[in-house]
């Protein structure tokens, strides 16, 4: 049997997680797809999931935020925890018409200084009036972020949020979700598959393919026998190729701001 469990979210002990999983499983119709999932987040951690396909990502995510109950195991979640959270993708008619400005006022109530402030904090201000069916795949992916902050979370919730984005750009925005975490001191829960472009953007890492198959920090797990045996050894080699420390930033096309020079490691 399955629980929700609500804790103070005001004046907790230092070590009380604002989300904690113990033993979740999910088995619809006898198909096994979580089993025996524990997971703790704290205040201003970034907790990136990652996996093969079908590893039961998403739907560990759902379970997370109260979506999806699990068949078993049980899911404690800070009382009155606020959630923002951005989908996989959207998928956008080119004939329809709303504006990005309209689409963000179909979530919490808001103002338009702050839809201009918000999306001047994910670098997307001049996708303002345009319509949501232009919108390249990165400036689509900040809008939805856009749209997840709107509602002031203290859990930021992120499913692929570099879907559709090239590799530049899943950079600069792996970027932008530390400074967001920082600025607004919330915590943060990602689904990602590429461990080696989020190794310096995330606190800790679950590898997950229907169990956990290991967990702790980045470097920790990326030399875990049971990520290596999941992703090959080339996965770890593509890791020491992208770990660099950067001085520069890109634009949502991708295109390098100001000078930079890498520092391989």
């Amino acid at each position: 049997m399955s629980t929700n469990v609500n804790t103070p979210l005001s004046s907790p002990a230092p070590a009380t997680p604002l989300l904690h999983l113990r033993g979740v499983g999910f088995a619809p119709s006898g198909r096994e797809i979580l089993r025996d999932v524990s997971l703790q987040l704290h205040s201003s951690q970034i907790l990136t999931v990652i996996g093969p396909n079908g590893a039961g990502k998403t739907t560990l995510i759902k379970i997370a935020m109260g979506l999806v109950p699990p068949h078993t195991g049980t899911v404690t979640r800070a009382s009155g925890l606020r959630i923002g959270y951005m989908p996989q993708r959207l998928q956008v008619e080119a004939t329809m018409p709303m504006q990005v400005a309209r689409f963000l006022r179909l979530g919490p109530a808001t103002t338009p200084a702050r839809l201009r402030d918000v999306l001047r904090e994910v670098g997307a201000s001049h996708v303002l009036d345009s319509r949501l069916s232009t919108l390249s795949g990165g400036e689509l992916q900040r809008v939805l972020l856009a749209r997840a902050l709107l509602r002031e979370p203290q859990l930021l919730v992120l499913d692929e949020p570099t879907q559709g984005v090239d590799l530049k750009g899943q950079a600069e925005l792996y970027r932008l979700i530390t400074h967001i975490r920082d600025q607004h001191q919330c915590s943060v829960l990602m689904v990602s598959h590429d461990l080696h472009l989020v190794m310096s953007s995330t606190d800790d890492v679950i590898c997950l393919n229907q169990h956990v198959c290991c967990h702790g920090h980045p470097e920790q797990v990326s030399n875990d026998p049971a990520y290596l045996e999941l992703f090959g050894r080339s996965g770890a080699a593509a890791m020491a190729v992208y770990t660099h420390h950067h001085n520069h930033h890109h634009d949502l096309a991708g295109g390098v701001v100001k000078e930079h020079q890498h520092e391989h490691s």
